[in-house]
Formats: C-alpha cells, sequence, structure tokens
C-alpha cells in the first residue's frame, strides 16, 4: 500500500512536470514535439498509474490444505537489486518500464540510460524523490554501454538484468547475466511485418503503414518496416504509400507542425542510408526519399521518408533492422505466401495484418509469430496489455501484469496442521 501511494505521488508530480518533460524529451533525441506531448509523456505518466494500482495486487494460488496435513500458500516476495539498461529511442517511456514494474514489486533499480539521451531519465529520478520515494530506490547511472552497462549487467549484487537494445547487444548482455545465474529480461530489435490482403480498406492500410512506419522517424522496435500486399492491391497501396510520404513535414522538432524530426545522431543516418545504398546497388528501386535533404535541413541528421520496392525477400534491407524511416513493399498472391514471407526473418517483436474478412484477421493473429499482433491498425499499444518478442526479439514482457510478476520470485509456505511430533512420512525414511 505504501509502495502504492508513493507511485500515485509520483504521478501527480509527473503530471505537474508534463510540459517540462515534452520540452526535454523532444530536445535530447529530435522527436517532433508533438509526439513527445501526445505520446511519449502521457504513455509514460500513464504507466505510473497503472502500477500503482498494481503494486496493490500480487496473485497466486489460494491457500488451501493440498496434502492434507499441511497448509500452503504462495509468497511473490522481490528480487532485488534490478540492473536495466535503457535505449535511446524513447528514453522516458523506457526508464518508465523499467523502473515501475520493478519498484511497485519491492525491489530497487539501477538504470543505466543511453549515454545519448540521459535527461528525462534523470528527470524522472528528480520526481521519484520530489514524490516521496525514499532514496536509494531508483538510482541513474550515466555512461557508455560497454563501460558502465558491462559492469551493471556483471555486478554481482544485480538479482535481475533488464536491457532493451539490439539483439547483438542482447545477446552480449545475456552471457555476461548468464555467467551470475541472474534473471533475464531482454526487449531486443524488430523487423515487423505488414501484411494486407486483397480485401483490405486501401486508404486504412496506407494510412496506417505511412504512420507506422515514420512513427519516431522509424526509430521504433515495433514500426512497419515489411509490407506484405496480395497482388491485386499492390500497385494501389505503393503509390499511395508514395504519394503519403511525400506529404510528411520535416523540420524543426520544436515546431508542432513537424512530423518527422532527425534520426538520434549523424553515425545513425548514415547508418540507415548505408542501408538504403545498398539495396538500391542490388537492384532494389527507391520509389521515393532514398537520401538526406538538402536546404535548411541539409546539417541536421535528417533522412527523407523512404519507400522501396524490388528488394528480393532475402536481401538485407527485408531481413536487417534498419531502425530509420524506411519501409519495403513486397507482393505476394496466395494467403499463405503472405503469411510464410511474413514469418521469414529471425525477428518477433510485432506484425499486423489487414482485412475486413474476420477468418483471414483471426487466422493471420494465430499463424504470425510475433509477441503483439495488431489486426487493421499498426503501433498502439496500452499499460494493461504486455508488450515483448518472439524468437531473436527477445523474451520477457514489459507493462501489464506479466510485467509486474517477472519482478519477482515465487515462494512456497508449507505449514503443518496436525501437532504430531512423528508425521506419517517419516516411517518412509525411518522404519521405527
Amino acid at each position: 500500500a505504501e509502495r502504492s501511494e508513493a507511485l500515485h505521488r509520483l504521478r501527480a508530480v509527473l503530471d505537474g512536470r508534463a510540459e517540462e518533460l515534452v520540452r526535454a524529451e523532444s530536445l535530447q533525441c529530435g522527436k517532433p514535439v508533438r509526439l513527445c506531448r501526445e505520446f511519449d509523456v502521457p504513455g509514460s505518466i500513464d504507466n505510473v498509474a497503472f502500477f500503482a494500482g498494481a503494486a496493490r495486487r500480487l496473485d497466486g494460488m489460494a491457500a488451501a490444505e493440498y496434502s492434507g496435513d499441511h497448509t500452503s500458500y504462495v509468497r511473490r516476495e522481490p528480487l532485488g537489486v534490478i540492473g536495466s539498461v535503457a535505449p535511446w529511442n524513447y528514453p522516458l517511456q523506457m526508464a518508465a518500464w523499467k523502473i515501475l514494474p520493478a519498484v511497485a514489486a519491492g525491489n530497487t533499480v539501477v538504470l543505466k540510460p543511453s549515454e545519448l539521451t540521459p535527461l528525462t531519465s534523470v528527470m524522472f529520478a528528480e520526481a521519484a524523490h520530489e514524490a516521496g520515494l525514499p532514496d536509494g530506490v531508483i538510482n541513474i547511472v550515466s555512461g557508455a554501454g560497454p563501460g558502465a552497462g558491462e559492469h551493471l549487467v556483471g555486478h554481482p549484487d544485480v538479482a535481475m538484468v533488464s536491457f532493451t537494445g539490439s539483439t547483438a547487444v542482447g545477446k552480449r548482455v545475456a552471457r555476461l547475466a548468464t555467467e551470475g545465474v541472474k534473471r533475464l529480461h531482454l526487449e531486443l530489435g524488430g523487423k515487423a511485418p505488414f501484411v494486407v490482403f486483397d480485401d483490405a480498406d486501401l486508404e486504412a492500410a496506407v494510412h496506417g503503414a505511412v504512420a507506422a512506419a515514420l512513427i519516431n522517424s522509424g526509430q521504433d522496435c515495433t514500426a512497419a518496416t515489411r509490407a506484405y500486399v496480395q497482388r491485386p492491391l499492390y500497385e494501389a497501396f505503393t503509390a499511395g504509400v508514395a504519394d503519403l510520404m511525400g506529404m510528411a513535414v520535416l523540420g524543426d522538432p520544436s515546431d508542432p507542425a513537424t512530423d518527422l524530426g532527425p534520426l538520434v545522431s549523424h553515425a545513425h543516418r548514415d547508418r540507415v542510408a548505408g542501408f538504403v545504398d545498398r539495396a538500391r546497388a542490388d537492384g532494389a528501386r527507391v520509389v521515393t526519399g532514398g537520401r538526406a535533404p538538402g536546404g535548411d535541413l541539409a546539417a541536421g541528421a535528417y533522412y527523407l521518408p523512404t519507400l522501396v520496392t524490388g528488394a528480393a525477400q532475402h536481401s538485407e534491407i527485408v531481413r536487417s533492422e534498419v531502425f530509420g524511416p524506411v519501409l519495403t513493399v513486397l507482393p505476394f498472391d496466395a494467403d499463405d505466401e503472405g503469411l510464410a514471407l511474413a514469418n521469414d526473418t529471425p525477428y518477433g517483436l510485432a506484425a499486423s495484418v489487414w482485412s475486413r474478412d474476420v477468418y483471414r484477421t483471426g487466422r493471420g493473429a494465430r499463424e504470425l509469430r510475433a509477441g503483439c499482433v495488431w489486426v487493421n491498425d499498426h503501433i498502439p499499444i496500452i499499460s494493461e496489455m504486455p508488450h515483448g518478442g518472439y524468437r531473436a526479439s527477445g523474451y520477457g514482457k514489459d507493462m501489464s501484469a506479466y510485467s509486474f510478476e517477472e519482478y519477482t520470485q515465487v515462494k512456497h509456505v508449507m505449514s503443518d496442521t496436525t501437532g504430531v511430533a512423528r508425521k506419517d512420512w517419516h516411517r518412509t525414511v525411518l522404519a521405527l
């Protein structure tokens, strides 16, 4: 109850600093201020509200006399110190996802934000202090991953490691954590398919694809990156996406009219450009975008919304995580083929299926191998439902009661109810 009340106070403090958080998140990431104001900050505060309520409820088996001579019950207990490593693409939300379920369950947290975007994580901890959470419950450690991150993951006092980032780094984290037999939570990369059947609402699918591909300038593990479109809709879908991408406004992130800000750094912009350049060299067609803008934006880390067609299923741009405003579109004929192509990557974080037929969408929801499948939409998430992946996208869930339970360990308590000194089962060991 005290943890719940403390988190409710934290929510109130964050509400009061919401606009300050919006400006800071936009400043450190280059995110459009509109995205921060309507998505990042309110979503993070909603997470606080959810876990403030969840702190009062830990489910377990009912206490009962399962053996006849004993009463058994289950306790869910905190693990201890949680070492969390967060990425740069959603700094405030990632701080909330890492800190809130752990603290609600009674743990303490040491969070290492990305060295590129530490500001709002520090502000979150300041808000927690202002809300009256005890010193030492939430701790922020800044520094680069190879130094601070690896030290945190390998520290003997850390009971659990929670990491969000690329699959390559996640594998390194897993090896380090395994050496200490630590509990491990990994939310890794994604390559989300966007499957459009021939009876889908074309306008909805086009708008959904562009919004889901360009959110946060494509720097989102669940962003739509591979659109598989049944052949009767392929040409119209591709043309519609190209037209809508061309309308996206790149500009100053502090301008509410801006749709896309810069990527997080010039180095990352160059990485994204490299994927597109190699795809073009391999014979793919860049329908729109495919370069950095000129003019007033030339000095920034901007990259134009990019549509790629004609890429092979086995190509790098189809199978690897680009993490930028780039969407590939590929045609398919039979439903079986579309779903098989969608599943044909190592990743399994998110996917979507588009159709007016509930049997088709139901099949897609069943057969798409991903931790989240949207039907006739792509991107929205809610605090009450789990977020996490399959396969190379990691394991473990953020948000929801599933996340809460991951930060606990289960203890079975069994009490004798007979008062008898010599139990019946003793004779199995000592025939006296």
